[in-house]
């Protein structure tokens, strides 16, 4: 009887992993896109009240939990002909689990999709004239904690950026 009560409890763990990957799979774990993205008055959306978020413009709102913690640099805008997203554009599309959902010569919108829980994240990238920098905000769909990822994304796209 002893083995067996030791051996429900790994057999249960077994199942809930299962059962989440199954759900994941289902795409029950995508969450809604965002109706709200997009560039306002000269502000990508405002960043999200929980940690599963960054955003180069939290410091726009003084009032919010994540304005001095949850900030990230902007990236630096890219010159030529081809516009100061395209280089952007070039390598979020390469980037596992990426699909550019709007692109616009100022505007980008990416959904970045997990290949075996299929959660969501989405980022957006916004050139900011006046400050001549691409703005940027990343917030997963669902739940409150992302592990650091929103963020690590940013910053290796700003270390392949920096690649000539």
């Amino acid at each position: 009887m002893f083995k067996w009560i030791v051996i429900v409890p790994g057999a249960l763990a077994v199942l809930l992993w299962v059962l989440l990957v199954v759900t994941g799979q289902a795409g029950l774990l995508r969450g809604q896109p965002p109706a709200d993205l997009g560039v306002r008055d000269g502000k990508l959306k405002r960043p999200s009240h929980t940690p599963n978020s960054v955003s180069s413009q939290a410091g726009l709102w003084p009032d919010h939990p994540q304005a001095r913690d949850a900030g990230i640099a902007p990236l630096p805008a890219q010159t030529g002909g081809e516009g100061p997203l395209a280089r952007i554009q070039a390598l979020v599309a390469a980037m596992p689990g990426a699909t550019v959902i709007k692109a616009e010569p100022d505007y980008l919108h990416a959904a970045f999709t997990t290949r075996l829980l299929k959660f969501t994240d989405d980022a957006e990238f916004w050139f900011d004239p006046a400050a001549g920098v691409v703005q940027v905000r990343s917030a997963s769909r669902l739940g409150r904690k992302d592990f650091g990822v929103n963020r690590q994304r940013i910053e290796a796209l700003r270390e392949a950026l920096a690649r000539p």
